[in-house]
């Protein structure tokens, strides 16, 4: 497993230990099979259900809305060993990832009364509705147009790399309230609850060339989103994106979505069935090192301090090492079945990586900027 590392070390290695022996018994009982990237094409909704049994869901939210009242460094110890396990946490992911902290931030009180207590239970799931085809990781670019109606607005466009949408409830859209300003382009957005369910959404599965499927298209032909579901400040979309980004780029994700296929080589390599080689010691340290930065980084959240940078910088370089660790899995003779899934599935999830979340082309462009290089 991961080191137990962090900011009050004392304090969490309790939950540390309980965790793991949650997982231990969720194996022992088959109820799952540990999987490269499971967070994001593992849905489970019965596990999820166990985790919010034992508070390890929402376990930021404030006691009054159904929470813990826990801190980003906790919940950061919980997905940390989630993640490292390889387990089916896809179906709330999203949602406690990045809706929790968006809600408590921008929601109104109406909006937090009715999700953020079923955020918790386990029972409401979420998408994040930013990717447009042809616009990349460029979100100033988006072409959802929302418009204003009697009693709400009428959205149309489409999303695209929508994970989860066939299965979650709702998500939350970036669309155009303004016509774009050249000199401005980031102006003239806001964001929106959509519940998928509403007519005119039509959404088309993305299958990838493995056969798997937790991508969707998704299509708004004039879905009508009442007042109260009008996300944040109208025109304000841009800041909150951003706000929601660090949550999304700066978490233990970036850098364990292959961290079961890791412990895969190290086992096998201290059973001489994979030939010893230092690149594995170097990948390890990696890992132990962007450990340390994403702990920092969720401190930081937790304080409320910016974070955009950092996340960015930990997006770029644990993406990066996720890629490495499937390319020294993917040059080593299998050694058995699991071994040789488990590395297939890496290759195959690979290219991804660097994509989602912003590219990290993209990234890197941030990062120069906030170091005052561009």
């Amino acid at each position: 497993m991961v080191p137990s590392a962090g900011t009050d070390e004392e304090a969490t290695a309790e939950l540390r230990a309980d965790v793991r022996a949650f997982i231990a018994e969720q194996l022992a009982a088959d109820a799952f099979n540990p999987a490269v990237d499971a967070w994001l094409s593992r849905w489970d909704e019965e596990f999820t259900a166990a985790l919010a049994a034992r508070g390890w869901l929402g376990m930021t939210v404030p006691v009054e809305y159904g929470g813990h009242g826990r801190s980003f460094q906790e919940r950061f110890v919980v997905t940390e060993e989630l993640l490292a396990a390889g387990a089916p946490v896809a179906a709330h992911w999203i949602a406690d990832r990045q809706i929790v902290p968006s809600l408590l931030k921008y929601g109104t009180e109406t909006q937090k009364q009715r999700f953020l207590p079923r955020i918790v239970r386990g029972e409401c799931f979420f998408g994040i509705g930013m990717s447009e085809p042809d616009s990349g990781s460029d979100l100033a670019s988006v072409r959802t147009r929302a418009e204003r109606v009697d009693g709400g607005w009428s959205l149309s466009g489409t999303k695209v790399w929508t994970s989860g949408a066939h299965l979650a409830e709702a998500f939350i859209v970036l669309a155009r309230t303004a016509p774009v300003d050249p000199q401005h382009r980031h102006a003239g957005l806001s964001q929106f609850i959509v519940d998928l369910r509403e007519p005119g959404i039509q959404i088309r599965p993305i299958i990838s060339m493995n056969g798997a499927h937790h991508f969707n298209e998704v299509i708004l032909d004039g879905v009508m989103v009442p007042d109260d579901m009008v996300f944040g400040e109208i025109g304000n979309g841009w800041q909150q994106v951003t706000s929601e980004l660090s949550f999304e780029r700066s978490g233990p994700e970036r850098f364990l979505s292959t961290f079961v296929l890791l412990a895969a080589c190290a086992d096998r390599m201290a059973a001489n069935s994979i030939p010893r080689d230092a690149d594995l010691g170097r990948l390890v340290a990696r890992i132990a090192g962007l450990h340390r930065m994403s702990t920092a980084v969720a401190g930081a959240l937790g304080r409320h301090e910016p974070a955009d940078l950092s996340a960015a910088v930990v997006k770029v370089l644990g993406t990066t090492t996720e890629g490495d660790i499937a390319e020294f899995a993917d040059l080593q003779d299998p050694p058995d079945s699991v071994f040789a899934e488990l590395a297939r599935a890496a290759v195959d999830q690979r290219p991804g990586f660097t994509l989602r979340g912003g590219t990290n082309e993209v990234l890197h462009g941030v990062i120069a900027r906030g170091l005052g290089l561009r």
